[in-house]
């Protein structure tokens, strides 16, 4: 989302300050400066504050994540990690290579994550939903273990029809449940081949995302519109230098400046594991890719997509979400015959990670409701 490529870019910015800083009072505090004694000798001067200056921000450029951690999170009460389960690979519809992973049995939902993540993300709803439900998850291609086809860029509509090809593959009909990228993905499915809704598609659920450019749905919204111009260029430019563009994210990674970032997506509750495990995903996935699909949303449109869409949606929208406010939710429910709406409180954009119960219990309702089940996952 462009919030977060915003957010990382200033704060990244920061961590190079930082280690500049701790290089240059290094280096003058060693070399010091030459004074003279009242006898006439010279000698060198030195600072030993320059040096216990530098020496502590340089140990924070590059240790400073486990302080971060520390202080801006709560501990754990389960952990999530961006472990695997055992997947394939499949060919994509676009000529893509996607990593998908099936667990369960019962209903089929099919999970799409969030951009700069992949499918690891969704761990908590894994353990808590596959008593009674078949889950499927996939990474983006470009993201996590899923290759883009040679030469290609990602967009929406590739997205959407590796999508389409998933759940062409599926034995019955599917809930789809998107996060953020995710839940665009759906509608451009839903505006490219609105005849699967309702037929191959029994249901949609969609978290935390927006029906337009995010531009217009994210906090500072019209800074990024009146600065346009420059974010193209600049994401452009990390999809032109991607080396020097993954050397900046992992420095900020190990200073803890990536994840004072990605804080900002979350609520009062998170948890060190939560707020690790997505800085990691947003680290370690390719740069120039991640910048491709936030160019990509930046031309992204799909208002009104799902007001005659052929099945039920359910809407879960954050009430302090800053990336895709509460209001974007709103939007598309208002905007659907067949939608309803549920606002969780004190949820960011990532509160289906940070407040996973009620997200899950509101996932597992709506899909006992099509599939005439009754689940046993209730808030704890």
């Amino acid at each position: 989302m462009p919030f977060f490529s915003l957010t990382r870019l200033l704060f990244a910015a920061l961590s190079w300050l930082i280690l500049a800083a701790a290089l240059y009072l290094l280096w003058t505090g060693y070399a010091g400066a030459e004074s003279v004694t009242p006898d006439g000798e010279t000698f060198i001067d030195r600072d030993p504050w320059r040096l216990w200056t530098g020496a502590a921000l340089l140990a924070w450029s590059f240790f400073g994540r486990l302080a971060v951690l520390w202080l801006t999170t709560r501990p754990d009460r389960t952990q999530t990690r961006p472990v695997r389960d055992g997947g394939r690979m499949v060919e994509g519809a676009t000529g893509s290579r996607l990593y998908v992973e099936e667990d369960g049995s019962g209903p089929t939902v099919l999970f799409t994550h969030g951009w700069g993540l992949d499918s690891t993300i969704w761990r908590y709803a894994k353990d808590e939903l596959r008593r009674g439900h078949r889950l499927v998850t996939w990474d983006l291609a470009g993201l996590g273990l899923s290759r883009l086809k040679q030469g290609s860029r990602p967009t929406l509509d590739g997205f959407a029809e590796d999508l389409r090809g998933l759940v062409l593959a599926q034995p019955e009909p599917v809930i789809l449940v998107g996060h953020s990228i995710g839940g665009m993905t759906i509608q451009t499915l839903a505006r490219e081949h609105p005849d699967m809704f309702g037929r191959e598609v029994a249901g949609v659920v969609l978290l935390n995302t927006t029906y337009t450019d995010p531009s217009h749905t994210m906090v500072l919204g019209g800074l990024v519109r009146a600065l346009r111009p420059l974010v193209k260029a600049g994401l452009q430019l990390a999809v032109w230098f991607q080396p020097v563009a993954w050397l900046s994210a992992w420095q900020s990674y190990l200073s803890g400046s990536a994840h004072l970032a990605n804080r900002l997506g979350f609520g009062g509750q998170v948890t060190r594991s939560q707020l690790e495990h997505t800085t990691l995903l947003a680290t370690r996935n390719p740069p120039g890719v991640q910048a491709g699909g936030i160019l990509a949303m930046l031309d992204w449109d799909a208002d009104g997509v799902l007001a005659d869409v052929g099945c039920p949606v359910l809407v879960v929208g954050g009430e302090i979400d800053v990336v895709t406010k509460v209001e974007a939710s709103e939007h598309i429910a208002s905007t659907s015959s067949q939608a309803s709406l549920r606002r969780i409180a004190g949820a960011n954009h990532m509160g289906f990670l940070e407040q996973a119960d009620p997200y899950h219990a509101e996932i597992a309702a709506f899909v006992d409701r099509q599939s005439g089940g009754a689940s046993d996952v209730r808030p704890r």
